[in-house]
């Protein structure tokens, strides 16, 4: 999109120089010749919504670490106060002797000597942005409320606390292709949540070609999903363990543990959060959620919930979708009041 980019921001002024993919690289716009570079930003903000983040240049320094350290002193004296926090974040693109960790502290060192700030690599107050491009260093100093992150300082680690939900479901049994699909898309559920453990649970006899696949969807969903994960989170990942259990069993084995079951003659979701947070947060005990599939589950192990849920009123919710609808429920009504204790 850079050239589509550079178009628009172009049209907010054509006096402006305005350089898409410089020197090759992709993504990239670098524009000049702006009367008021800080006014200009604000209309790139405003109007260009194909920039994804408008950075305004600080500071210009060749491409080696001492020039870009020697050029960061002379801009940062009055842009972070000892007081605030920072941290150095550094993109190199092209070839050099360096890394972007090693620009990152030298930059760092040179900012805490000058300014007396102290580094907060998560949430930091301000960021000093080191932007290599060929030979020249751009570098700019922005508030660190201007970045985007998937795990901000307000939300919890949630998968933390589904390790102690066991999901209880009955297997969806039909066609062999139905089978196979429905237990992939289950099995993906229940991984991307990092459950405890999921038990595919019929509640009789069934025809065992049917269960076996949908158990060979499920196990192939679980492994898709766990390899995405591992290769993706910067942390241990926990690979659901799956069980075969008659559902009534369940019930009787588990009698002295949380039973919540999953049915549209529950009580809504939204009337239920005081209930919730004293069976998840306060009975510190294993979570049992029992889900349904084409015929739904028993009326008779409704006696035996602690709570029976809906979690979508007036809405009948695909059996390929109804854990992970659960779960989002739960995690947004409890999320405010979940903490790494629990």
């Amino acid at each position: 999109m850079e050239r589509v980019c550079a178009s628009y921001i172009k049209d907010l002024n054509p006096k402006l120089e305005v350089v898409s993919a410089p020197k090759g690289f992709s993504g990239l716009v670098l524009v000049g010749g702006a009367d008021d570079k800080y006014e200009l930003a604000r209309l790139i903000k405003e109007r260009v919504p194909e920039a994804d983040k408008v950075l305004i240049i600080d500071g210009v320094a060749k491409a080696e670490i001492p020039s870009i350290a020697e050029e960061v002193t002379k801009i940062i004296k009055d842009k972070i106060s000892p007081d605030e926090t920072f941290a150095v974040r550094t993109v190199r693109r092209g070839s050099h002797e360096f890394t972007s960790i090693d620009v990152n502290v030298a930059v760092g060192a040179k900012v805490k000597e000058v300014t007396g700030a102290s580094v907060n690599l998560e949430f930091p107050d301000k960021v000093v942005a080191v932007e290599i491009i060929g030979g020249d260093a751009y570098i700019s100093i922005i508030d660190g409320k201007e970045l985007w992150r998937k795990k901000g300082p307000t939300k919890r680690p949630m998968y933390r606390l589904f390790r102690r939900f066991s999901i209880i479901h009955e297997p969806y049994l039909g066609p062999l292709d139905a089978c196979r699909t429905m237990g992939i898309r289950i099995g993906r559920e229940a991984q991307t949540f990092e459950v405890d453990e999921l038990i595919i649970a019929p509640k009789g006899p069934v025809k065992a070609l049917e269960l076996k696949t949908f158990i060979e969807g499920v196990l192939e969903g679980i492994e898709t999903r766990y390899q995405v994960q591992v290769k993706a989170y910067g942390r241990d990942v926990h690979k659901v363990r799956v069980y075969v259990q008659d559902m009534y069993q369940v019930v009787r084995d588990r009698s002295n543990e949380v039973l919540i079951v999953l049915e549209p003659e529950g009580k809504p979701v939204s009337q239920c959060i005081d209930e919730l947070e004293e069976l998840i947060l306060r009975r510190r005990k294993r979570i049992n959620l029992f889900i349904g599939a084409r015929e739904g589950v028993p009326l008779g192990i409704y006696r035996f919930a602690n709570l029976v849920l809906d979690i979508a009123p007036g809405i009948t919710i695909a059996t390929d979708y109804a854990l992970s609808s659960a779960l989002i429920a739960i995690a947004t009504l409890i999320h405010d009041k979940f903490s790494e204790e629990w």
